[in-house]
């Protein structure tokens, strides 16, 4: 099971003309080992591409993306990486998605797609990523 990133998604969904193919490759790549999922911060990211909730439900069923719940253990693991990213003189006054999404990946064992792996490696660093340089 693999967890994707709003950024993989969005390129696709928005046909980023820099990205659109690393992203449709590497999310087919992900399909075929297994199941892929998001949560609901992610699904609240890619919303801005639809208007109608219907249409980015249809989309993600097409594409075979499941749901996965955040569990409140990913809450606090988010908050305490949180801690560290402010600490070391990050200037987000409140908890980003990332962090959440970060701790969700690494609570629940997953791999995660994305190609914003900076942040990810430096606060989640038992987070296995899948990233551009390392496909």
């Amino acid at each position: 099971m693999i967890f994707v990133d709003s950024n993989v998604l969005l390129d696709i969904f928005t046909a980023d003309p820099d990205w659109l193919s690393w992203s449709q490759s590497a999310l087919a790549d992900a399909l075929l080992a297994g199941p892929v999922v998001i949560n609901q911060l992610v699904y609240a990211e890619v919303s801005v591409a639809y208007q109608q909730l219907a249409e980015l439900d249809t989309v993600l069923s097409r594409l075979k993306i499941q749901r996965a719940e955040l569990p409140w253990e990913a809450a606090h693991l988010a908050g305490q990486s949180f801690v560290k990213y402010r600490r070391r003189q990050g200037v987000k006054t409140s908890p980003l998605p990332d962090f959440y999404i970060g701790a969700h990946a690494q609570l629940a064992g997953l791999a995660l797609l994305t190609r914003d792996a900076n942040r990810y490696r430096t606060y989640f660093p038992k987070l296995r990523l899948i990233t551009p340089t390392s496909t």
